[in-house]
């Protein structure tokens, strides 16, 4: 560089900061802090109006990010919003439906055990450290709150890949694991739970896998005894039987190359989120009202953030923070909805 343009330039910073000084000179004695001169720090005058831009930039990338997730969610569960720390959902005892009226109508009593679900708290968090304002590093910043806002964008997902993940052993509203051999309708004992493995490799494997899920819902009755004209339309995997999935939907023939009966009988969804590499489902997705699937939503994910220069955080560790919270939890919905194998 030439020596007159760095003695311009040193000028130039040398006035910039004697104005600064100088502005704290005549400032009255006993000034609060927030009219105090802002302290120039590196690349950012750091204070509490550019701190507030700082984070009120943030919550935009924040936002636009929540925005553009969509997930899968919807395909096999539904919302239901929540207004208190929990919900009840005792009415999932019964699954009604029409008959013909004769004589007296039959009331479809709500059974008097509860299936209460209390809501649960989600954050992530992400510490900024003032030096970094400081020194307008705030690249890194903008790349993290892009993934707090995909991670807020995926919790329905997350709450539902748990329910599936946990089917097995968790239980549902009539006291059974969600997927089980032995839900009680009316005195019987009924399974949507298969232990077999998914197979295409001849017709029959083929029907004692699939077409056994299939064949199973489709022959579910209520508590009169009439068929709930069930119809299964969404077969979910995870990756590791993608193949073998795809084959059974889209294929004209099995793998011993026999004429494959199943194609077309569903849609194939590959979940990456299932943790099993032996676990399937077969569901019900095409109903309205009800889904196999609950994500109870009392707080939808929002930014949330944390910029007082006084507090403990920013004076002892430097640290100023912001991030995403929501309430919410999962649950199952009807099993009638639903085969699940273990394979």
């Amino acid at each position: 560089m030439k020596k007159s343009r760095w003695f311009a330039l040193s000028v130039v910073g040398l006035m910039s900061g004697l104005a600064a000084l100088s502005a704290y000179a005549f400032l009255p004695h006993g000034a609060p802090a927030d009219l105090l001169p802002t302290i120039l720090l590196g690349g950012m005058i750091v204070n509490k109006d550019s701190i507030a831009s700082v984070f009120t930039g943030l919550k935009a990338i924040f936002n636009n990010t929540l925005k553009a997730q969509t997930g899968n969610w919807q395909l096999t569960a539904m919302e239901v919003p929540s207004d208190t720390a929990g919900e009840d959902y005792a009415w999932l005892s019964r699954f009604p439906k029409f008959r013909k009226w004769l004589g007296s109508k039959v009331v479809k009593n709500i059974a008097a055990k509860k299936y209460y679900v209390a809501n649960e708290d989600f954050e992530a968090t992400i510490g900024v450290h003032k030096n970094d304002l400081a020194d307008d590093r705030l690249g890194i910043y903008r790349t993290q709150t892009q993934q707090a806002g995909e991670s807020a964008g995926e919790l329905h997902d997350l709450i539902v890949d748990d329910l599936k993940n946990n089917a097995f052993t968790k239980l549902c509203f009539d006291g059974q694991n969600f997927y089980d051999v032995d839900h009680d309708v009316a005195g019987v004992s009924v399974s949507n739970k298969l232990t077999v493995a998914l197979s295409n490799a001849t017709q029959a494997a083929a029907a004692a896998s699939y077409g056994a899920a299939r064949t199973a819902i489709m022959s579910f009755k209520d508590e009169e005894g009439m068929p709930l004209r069930l119809i299964p339309d969404t077969l979910e995997v995870p990756p590791a039987l993608e193949t073998i999935g795809r084959m059974l939907l889209e294929n004209d023939k099995l793998a011993d190359q026999s004429p494959n009966p199943y194609k077309g009988t569903a849609k194939l969804v590959v979940n990456p989120g299932l943790t099993s590499t032996t676990q399937w489902m077969l569901h019900v997705t095409s109903k309205m009202s009800v889904k196999p699937f609950i994500v109870q939503m009392r707080q939808a994910p929002i930014f949330v953030q944390q910029t007082d220069t006084n507090s403990d955080e920013v004076f002892d560790k430097g640290l100023y923070k912001f991030g995403a919270e929501a309430r919410a939890a999962g649950l199952y919905g009807y099993w009638q909805l639903s085969v699940g194998s273990t394979g």
